[in-house]
């Protein structure tokens, strides 16, 4: 029997990344690396984008997040939807790299 991989770790917690604009980025800088590599294994997710609590404060360069709206506390990378075949060609992969 196999062994579960170890599940990523969090962000340090460092002055750098107190701002919201450094979290935003953070997120999107991820969201962009997944992206690629499913691009790689053929796979595409149309609808994958950086979401916070406060999204309409926050541009898509980070900035514009303010203490009247509030601060950006975290940025979440949403994979959205996809069709069935596209859900069974990212189990594949992931199944093919879990082969190893």
């Amino acid at each position: 029997m196999s062994s579960k991989p170890p599940l990523p770790r969090r962000t340090p917690r460092s002055t750098a990344f107190d701002s919201g604009a450094a979290k935003v980025k953070e997120a999107m800088d991820a969201r962009d690396a997944l992206a690629t590599a499913l691009t790689r294994a053929g796979i595409q997710l149309p609808a994958m984008d950086v979401r916070t609590p406060w999204a309409d404060t926050v541009r898509e360069d980070g900035e514009g997040a303010s203490e009247q709206a509030g601060e950006v506390r975290y940025a979440l990378v949403h994979l959205g939807v996809c069709s069935a075949p596209v859900a069974h060609a990212l189990a594949t992969a992931i199944t093919n790299g879990l082969a190893r």
